[in-house]
């Protein structure tokens, strides 16, 4: 998708997404007030790393080294 495009799909909209110059991507999503987390979005590096913000609130970041860590929506455990 082109760099800051926007449209729907599945219930979220694309609200953007590209490469930067070091050539690290990144998405961004909105999924709508009813969402814990309406303005969702994840990257990854030319690392190998990545990291999600998640519609639900929940985050998972992984270092692409064999790490990672995951967050739960908030009160969940």
């Amino acid at each position: 998708m082109p760099e800051n495009s926007s449209s729907s799909n599945g219930g979220y909209t694309y609200k953007s997404s590209g490469t930067n110059s070091q050539g690290n991507h990144y998405c961004a999503r909105d999924y709508g007030s009813s969402a814990a987390n309406s303005n969702s979005y994840h990257y990854s590096n030319t690392n190998g790393s990545y990291y999600y913000s998640n519609a639900n609130g929940s985050t998972y970041y992984n270092n692409g080294r064999g790490g990672s860590t995951y967050t739960p929506p908030s009160g969940e455990k």
